[in-house]
């Protein structure tokens, strides 16, 4: 199978590596995907519209992530029939997984525009953003399932080593995301809209291009009517995974958005102070979230063929190269915010800068063990302790969270900083002591 990784045998580290770069380009692609939208917004619509688009994406993220994080922890189930060579099995997980998590998908939809208006009062929205917000999240819940299909398909393909295809797919979906964009906004004058119209558009091509794609290069993963069967077990083990992954994720992103309510009651200002530094952040956590990725379906793969010494390896290897990638990129962080924040927002006012550059000169200080902690989680979702991510980013969250409404009003935005970068040392010793618990049992 063309340009799929062979993570069972040869040199762990260039095989990690290998599988890294195309999730990390992938994750940066979506950082432009997702930026996109803030740009145009920010430079041809205004302040407040560029405030509406990072409110409705800490809210928006949360929906997007559930379906994001379930088809991870779907992707582990991929990893190890695939290690396996189980490929009738595997035909099987791919009508399950498919078929439940499609359905999943549709019930949030209509459940994520019943709770619109009741989140926006909840995080404290200000009344000069909220029709921003509305006018942008409506399209972009309604377009959920184009997004389910893309993340299953992607999910399915990193299980078998093949990161490629994903990145192709992400780059003309962010091509396309970019000229509808400029169709809509600065030519038909839609706002906020317009720029979501454009993300479900550019997301449900690229998810059928995707398809087209798998068709073509990988066929085990397409079921034929006689893996359409109900496989109970199966069926519950991928539900106990996908469930579980996706509420890792959405844990985060409810950490977010009420992060973002205490953002939120310090006015438009520091909303798009915010805004723009989780747009930076974002493309720094591509390399993180990528090496975790990568030492998920390391550890699952070789754990799937039995081979527990070659997983464990490759943890410490991953981790290895985790610690240098966020060395890099946190002294790029302190140094490049104030020309970062000038090319999102064109001319921002002196307060949004300085909380930007303040809050990202103190997050970067913590930086490394946001790395160390997500190499942790693709280890303990790679040999299937998938409730280890759960607790750690539950426990991070709630530190944060009522961190940041107690000091918010002293500090500014400086305190959502700190609040994180505790929040990270909680998630780390909590994993050590775990990985010594499963090393002393003998789990891997």
């Amino acid at each position: 199978m063309k340009n799929t990784q062979d993570l069972l045998h040869g040199n762990i580290r260039r095989e990690l590596i290998a599988l890294t770069i195309p999730l990390v380009l992938g994750n940066i692609l979506q950082q432009f995907y997702n930026t996109i939208d803030s740009f145009i917004v920010g430079r041809y619509v205004g302040t407040e519209a560029f405030a509406g688009i990072g409110v409705a994406g800490s809210i928006m993220n949360l929906f997007i992530f559930i379906l994001n994080g379930g088809c991870n922890g779907m992707s582990i189930i991929f990893a190890e029939l695939y290690g396996q060579k189980n490929y009738e099995k595997l035909r099987k997980e791919s009508f399950l997984s498919l078929s439940a998590g499609g359905g999943f998908t549709i019930v949030l939809s209509i459940v994520s525009l019943l709770v619109l208006y009741p989140v926006l009062g909840l995080i404290q929205t200000p009344l000069e953003v909220e029709p921003y917000v509305v006018a942008y999240l409506r399209i972009i819940f309604i377009g959920l399932p184009a997004t389910f299909l893309y993340n299953w398909c992607s999910a399915v393909l990193r299980a078998a080593g093949d990161t490629e295809t994903p990145l192709w797919t992400l780059f003309i979906a962010m091509c396309m995301n970019l000229a509808l964009d400029v169709a809509f906004v600065l030519g038909l004058h839609m706002g906020t809209a317009g720029t979501a119209l454009a993300t479900v558009i550019a997301q449900l091509f690229s998810a059928g291009v995707c398809l087209w794609i798998m068709r073509k290069k990988h066929p085990i993963f397409f079921f034929s009517r006689k893996d359409m069967g109900m496989d109970l077990p199966l069926l519950k083990r991928t539900a106990n995974f996908g469930a579980v992954s996706a509420l890792h994720q959405s844990s985060i992103y409810i950490g977010k958005m009420l992060v973002q309510g205490a953002v939120n009651s310090g006015g438009t200002e520091i909303i798009s102070a915010y805004t723009a530094t989780t747009r930076i952040e974002g493309f720094s956590n591509s390399f993180g979230d990528s090496g975790s990725t990568a030492i998920s379906v390391f550890v699952a793969q070789n754990r799937g063929a039995g081979d527990k010494k070659r997983a464990l390896k490759g943890f410490h290897q991953g981790l290895g190269l985790m610690i240098v990638f966020v060395i890099i990129l946190s002294v790029l962080q302190a140094t490049l915010t104030r020309g970062a924040v000038q090319l999102l927002m064109g001319n921002p006012s002196e307060t949004v800068m300085k909380n930007a550059v303040l809050y990202m000169n103190v997050v970067s200080v913590f930086y490394i063990l946001n790395f160390i902690g997500n190499a942790g989680v693709g280890f303990f979702r790679g040999i299937g302790k998938i409730s280890v991510p759960v607790i750690g980013s539950t426990l991070h969250i709630s530190i944060r969270v009522v961190l940041s409404y107690l000091l918010i009003g002293r500090m500014g935005l400086e305190a959502v900083a700190f609040a994180t970068g505790i929040g990270w040392i909680s998630v780390v010793l909590y994993q050590i002591l775990v990985y010594r618990k499963v090393r002393k049992k003998g789990f891997i």
